[in-house]
């Protein structure tokens, strides 16, 4: 099964070159946002973003990048040579990544998803990719659904309620320090499942040892490894799907709760939302829906008058 969508990173004499090449090309013009050039040609779209990276998509994508982009551009055969390029990507390992750091709603959810040569394969066929990369909550749930199906057991999450999170900030009071308890958390779990995984790598956000004094005894023998963008990984890229659909899938329960459409992120949308609920119901219920340490919490507060005062202890 051929891959429709394709992403390449390009260096500026790269970009140069293929703008000349699209424009000689005499491709269908197309106006797509934050683009330096976007054509298209019959099945395939062909987009290169001002940041560099060039997305090829279409059911002739393959063809377009096998016959065009490699040998006039890239000036190397890629597709099919992944194993040669990133061999690592395909040796057994774990990806873990989390879901929720960011949002003042919501709880932190950490997963980890073990991969080898053949389901790092299957993943690429499906098009998993960094949940970043995708704009919608129900193409992340779908997504999520194919890799546990895919996956079966080799795969875990960790989920850190509101509640819960309060508590362990207020005895660690540093978020990083908790997020390496997440991870060893989802990287036992894991071995639980799998205890044959050699390796484990998450993106960077601290140094290693917080994580490696966080494991146990079955974690304390794999090789773990940080290391920035490592999303591009086909496991961590899973990983960061199902955290993903695990924080949306909590959101949406929340909501269900509340009464409300819980908003992500710490924009003035989520502080507004906030305020009503603790109008509503006191400043107590932030214990059970938001970060308290954010400082969203003290503005919220304010706004209702009340302060962190009033906030009960989360204990």
């Amino acid at each position: 099964m051929k891959t429709n969508s394709f992403t390449f990173k390009l260096d500026e004499n790269q970009q140069q070159s293929l703008c000349r090449l699209l424009k000689e090309m005499h491709y269908i013009p197309e106006n797509v946002p934050h683009t330096r050039i976007a054509v298209s040609i019959p099945d395939c779209r062909i987009n290169l973003y001002n940041s560099g990276k060039l997305l090829v998509q279409g059911k002739a994508a393959h063809d377009w990048v096998t016959f065009t982009l490699e040998p006039e551009i890239l000036k190397q055969a890629v597709i099919g040579y992944e194993t040669f390029h990133d061999p690592d990507a395909f040796r057994p390992h774990m990806g873990v990544d989390e879901s929720g750091k960011g949002d003042f709603f919501g709880p932190l959810v950490i997963a980890s998803a073990y991969v080898d040569e053949e389901l790092v394969h299957k993943l690429r066929e499906m098009g998993v990719r960094d949940s970043k990369r995708i704009t919608s909550d129900n193409v992340a749930l779908n997504m999520a659904r194919d890799i546990r199906k895919l996956l079966g057991n080799r795969c875990a999450l960790v989920t850190i309620g509101p509640r819960a999170y309060n508590r362990m900030y207020s005895k660690i009071g540093n978020v990083n320090k908790m997020l390496a308890w997440g991870h060893a958390r989802a990287i036992e779990n894991l071995l639980e499942k799998a205890p044959e995984c050699p390796r484990a790598l998450s993106d960077k956000f601290g140094p290693t040892r917080q994580i490696e004094r966080a494991l146990m005894e079955k974690g304390k023998k794999i090789q773990l490894e940080q290391r920035t963008k490592a999303e591009s990984d086909p496991a961590v890229a899973a990983a960061s799907i199902l955290a993903r659909a695990g924080f949306v899938h909590a959101l949406r329960k929340m909501g269900k709760e509340y009464g409300i459409d819980v908003p992500k992120g710490a924009s003035d949308k989520v502080r507004h939302e906030a305020e009503k609920l603790v109008a509503d119901r006191g400043p107590g219920v932030l214990l059970d829906i938001a970060k308290c340490h954010f400082q969203t919490t003290d503005k919220v507060l304010a706004e209702v008058g009340y302060s962190r005062r009033d906030l009960p202890s989360p204990s």
